[in-house]
């Protein structure tokens, strides 16, 4: 089967920050090129409502069908968006590889489960390209836990020149990729909150999206108390394959730790969570990835001057920096909308995507279901 060269990915992630959305092109050589991107924000009151069923866990079925159609549709028009910028027809593209919202990710018990809304119907409906879209069920159906699946892509893109490197990702749920110097993966997880908890701590006592640049967590004064308590959760000692959500690390979780604390200054708390942030990250790489040499950094999180400082103190003889570091620079902003986009195209070339030694899956399964276009 041939394809044309270019691909779409769109993704929108556990801090809820927008839609990123990037138009990809592979050479004759699978070298991928990003032709265009755009983050294209969520609307207020769509971002309030897919704030509210994410961290209640529970909203009537109305309303989770109503988010469903009404996420899918702002993908569309991100999808619209992009291509205007771009000068580039809809039929052009190949695919559309969308991950979606996750609202809900419970990948444990007798019947696991990660969902994710923005109808993948009304995405190719809207846009007419054929769509690709629930990547994690299949994982997760071969026992896996249908997360991390960026992996595959770190591996393509971040492999050469071969170096004992782990691709962070910094999200709301912080994640990372470790790779070998001969260029293979040696595993992947989920490492526990990236942005998550700082966002929502800075949403609840300025009123505020985020922390720019961690400045409101620099001003306060981290508790080693309330640090030491926080890291004692029994994810951060669990063995990987493990991944988690926001609707773990969640507001409710962090009030129920602040019980005994209530003295705390509300820039003391911001800072000892950005604490909790870089040292949960820097105890997982030094136990799991003792040989690394650098640290790769891509998400929100990579726009944190005083985190990728905390990082850089934990992570002593390691260089941290951001993906633009990398012999073939990629922007820290793109590179999970990049890798769906990447998975949409190894879904139409009938490859696996998963790596079953960093979900726990028992097999390499092909990723993502297909959503054909508009018949003409």
């Amino acid at each position: 089967m041939s394809y044309k060269h270019y691909f779409i990915g769109l993704m929108s992630g556990t801090s809820m920050d927008g839609i990123d959305a990037v138009l990809m092109e592979w050479s004759q050589h699978g070298t991928p090129l990003l032709h265009a991107s755009l983050a294209y924000p969520w609307e207020e009151n769509l971002k309030t409502r897919l704030a509210h069923i994410t961290s209640a866990k529970h909203g009537s079925l109305q309303e989770l069908g109503e988010l469903h159609i009404t996420c899918g549709q702002q993908f569309a028009k991100a999808v619209q968006q992009l291509l205007d910028n771009a000068g580039i027809a809809a039929s052009a593209v190949t695919a559309i590889g969308s991950h979606g919202q996750t609202i809900y990710h419970h990948p444990h018990g007798n019947a696991p489960f990660s969902m994710q809304i923005g109808d993948p119907n009304t995405i190719a409906q809207s846009t007419g390209i054929p769509v690709v879209a629930d990547f994690r069920g299949r994982d997760m159906a071969a026992g896996g836990q249908g997360a991390p699946l960026v992996p595959a892509f770190h591996q393509a893109i971040f492999s050469n020149p071969p170096r004992h490197r782990v691709i962070l990702n910094i999200g709301g749920i912080a994640n990372i990729t470790i790779l070998s110097d001969n260029g293979k993966i040696k595993g992947g997880f989920d490492t526990g909150p990236g942005n998550c908890l700082l966002d929502r701590w800075i949403q609840k006592s300025l009123g505020k999206s985020y922390d720019r640049n961690g400045q409101w967590a620099a001003d306060g004064k981290t508790d080693p108390t309330l640090l030491k308590q926080l890291l004692s959760d029994p994810y951060f000692v669990l063995p990987p394959p493990k991944s988690t959500g926001t609707e773990y690390f969640s507001l409710s979780w962090l009030e129920k730790q602040l019980d005994n604390h209530s003295a705390l200054a509300a820039a003391d708390i911001q800072s000892t969570l950005l604490q909790l942030s870089s040292q949960s990250i820097a105890q997982a790489i030094k136990q799991w990835a003792p040989e690394t040499e650098e640290v790769l950094v891509c998400g929100g999180g990579a726009h944190n001057g005083i985190l990728m400082q905390a990082l850089s103190g934990q992570l002593k003889g390691i260089h941290v920096g951001s993906t633009l570091d990398h012999s073939s620079p990629v922007d820290p902003d793109w590179v999970e909308a990049m890798a769906f986009a990447w998975l949409a195209m190894k879904n139409l070339q009938r490859q696996p995507g998963n790596i079953p030694t960093v979900t726990g899956a028992s097999e390499e399964v092909i990723l993502g279901a297909f959503y054909p276009a508009n018949l003409v």
